[in-house]
């Protein structure tokens, strides 16, 4: 099997978030970046999958010079090759221009599998996978648990509301968006990061591409939210009272 997997670089989750002089975005001099969690778990999919079947698994990141770094790490897990469009500012492009870059930097690979993670930890749109798979004519499926392949198709286990799978047999090429926590994430090996330094990375811009941003996306205000506190009165005799509150615990503050 040929697997693309799309992987993004954003601001590790233990940064202190600051907001920048402009109130636009946050400050980014000072933070340090990763692999995208929910990417990290579709490139996981995608190696478990070449190991069972063969084949090979490619990755492709947007993203300005620095994401070379995240690209390193996923080929130093195993991956064997890897397209970097490598373009500054890409936080103005909306997801239609991130997904078309996408797929005019894959489109020649002709996948049997293109993998992404079902959203990025910084925006958390939850988007590109699937117009990415409309703008290629693939099917697609989101919120994936489980990946077996068939003659010519896989089957796939979707995730869905109040504890519910859906099992769905798709053919092949297909687009699959992963859900986090779907199995362990591996380490990269020693000679995993040796061998890193030798496989082959594709340098492309959007330019190169021919491809241009769809829409500019605009930010006017990036906020710190406001905490508040309010206290509320349970009325009723005790079983009422906690009834009620059972109730507020599973549905508003939803910690069981």
């Amino acid at each position: 099997m040929k697997i693309v997997v799309a992987l993004k670089q954003v601001p590790a989750r233990d940064s202190v978030l600051r907001v920048g002089s402009s109130a636009r975005w946050i400050q980014e001099d000072d933070l340090s970046y990763e692999v995208n969690e929910p990417d990290a778990y579709a490139l996981e999919a995608g190696l478990q999958l070449k190991e069972k079947h063969g084949g090979e698994v490619i990755v492709v990141s947007a993203g300005a010079a620095r994401a070379a770094q995240s690209i390193r790490e996923a080929l130093a897990k195993g991956a064997d090759r890897a397209i970097h469009i490598e373009e500054e500012g890409l936080d103005a492009w909306d997801t239609l221009g991130i997904a078309g870059l996408i797929a005019k930097a894959v489109e020649s690979e002709k996948p049997d599998l293109i993998l992404t993670g079902l959203q990025s930890d910084d925006l958390g749109y939850g988007q590109t996978g699937v117009v990415l798979a409309e703008l290629l004519g693939l099917p697609h499926a989101t919120i994936i648990m489980e990946v077996e392949k068939l003659d010519g198709a896989i089957k796939v286990k979707r995730e869905l509301e109040g504890g519910w799978f859906q099992h769905v047999e798709m053919p092949l090429p297909a687009l699959l968006t992963i859900q986090s926590g779907i199995s362990k994430l591996r380490y990269a090996t020693l000679m995993g990061i040796k061998r890193a330094k030798t496989k082959e990375v594709r340098r492309v811009t959007a330019a190169d591409l021919g491809a241009a941003p769809a829409q500019a996306m605009e930010i006017r205000r990036v906020y710190l939210p406001q905490k508040t506190k309010q206290t509320e009165m349970l009325d009723g005799n005790p079983k009422q009272a906690a009834a009620k509150l059972v109730e507020r615990l599973k549905f508003v503050v939803r910690v069981i």
